[in-house]
């Protein structure tokens, strides 16, 4: 293959519409893995499933979930010097979960609210490493709750999953170790980005609020996959759901989806599986929870649209005044 040749191709693979594409189909063959395994009744039963209460209950999750990133978001954001009221940041954050939702990647509604909020505050670097150091210390904690809660009440699930983490986790640490001991920059900006974290969560009142929001964020969302797991007729155990929930909750925030919708389907089916519950209650519980979780935040799309206008009212062109001076004349 020739230079140019080679050039086109690291150009087309390094682009972010490949990359989206890429994790899209992954997430598409997934999905048509499990309802080659299943079938379509599954999918078809949870969404029969949806009635008034679990809209209802959906909604309620959703607004404290919303609420509560939103808190730990304007924490981190006021510590690095881009601070929001609480007010607008749950409005941009359930504007952000509407298009994360909604369009290919699952990251857009996140860049728009840093790029938005970094305008604002005038340093859009600063408001995209609030962003990017919410985002981490709400799937920090996730997985050390889905560790805790599994070793507790998942003995079933603790091989596999105990040692996909550790093993992850062993391969992100010797990454970054070897990819900062070959370039002297890299570990310039390793330390400065390291110095940010400290700066967004590093003394104990921030720490805890912080900590103390994402537990929130993560106990609505397994909370709602509760109501989804109830409304297809499977009945567990609080603590137990608990340990089906953050195993499928960890699978929803692998990369490689269409909308949280893929791997979390596929795990969903072996997770209730193993628990005796059945794979196809799993998928009718996880695509139920996915339905449900689309509902939660519909009030994102209001904000979306509300924003749009205000955009496009801003941009306008103000009209003409037309005024009559005392002469009688006319004049603008």
């Amino acid at each position: 293959m020739s230079a140019s040749a080679n050039a086109r191709v690291r150009s087309v693979v390094s682009a972010t519409w490949f990359r989206v594409a890429a994790r899209s189909l992954v997430g598409l063959g997934v999905l048509i893995a499990v309802a080659a395994q299943v079938g379509s009744g599954p999918f078809l039963r949870g969404l029969s499933s949806i009635d008034p209460r679990a809209i209802a209950a959906a909604l309620a999750l959703s607004a404290t979930a919303t609420v509560a990133a939103a808190w730990r978001w304007s924490v981190i954001a006021e510590r690095l010097g881009v601070g929001l009221r609480l007010p607008d940041a749950i409005g941009m954050y359930y504007r952000s979960q509407f298009l994360n939702t909604v369009l290919p990647g699952g990251v857009v509604g996140d860049v728009e609210r840093a790029v938005t909020q970094g305008r604002n505050a005038g340093s859009v670097p600063q408001a995209a490493r609030a962003v990017i150091i919410e985002r981490t210390v709400g799937q920090v904690v996730q997985i050390a709750l889905a560790v805790v809660i599994v070793a507790w009440s998942g003995s079933e699930y603790e091989g596999v999953l105990l040692s996909t983490l550790g093993i992850g986790l062993m391969v992100l640490v010797l990454a970054a170790l070897a990819t900062a001991a070959a370039s002297v920059r890299v570990r310039r900006v390793l330390r400065r980005e390291l110095d940010e974290l400290s700066a967004g969560v590093g003394s104990p009142g921030a720490f805890v609020r912080v900590v103390a929001a994402s537990i929130v964020v993560v106990g609505c969302h397994v909370a709602t996959l509760g109501v989804a797991a109830a409304a297809v007729g499977a009945s567990v155990p609080p603590l137990r759901l608990a340990a089906l929930a953050l195993v499928v909750l960890l699978a929803g925030s692998i990369p490689l989806n269409i909308g949280g919708w893929g791997p979390r389907e596929g795990v969903a089916g072996w997770t209730f599986a193993v628990a005796g519950l059945g794979a196809s209650t799993g998928v009718a519980a996880s695509a139920l929870f996915g339905v449900l979780a689309m509902i939660g935040v519909v009030p994102g799309l209001v904000l979306a649209v509300m924003a749009a206008v205000r955009r496009t009212r801003s941009s306008a062109p103000a009209p003409d005044v037309v005024l009559a001076g005392a002469d009688g004349k006319v004049g603008s």
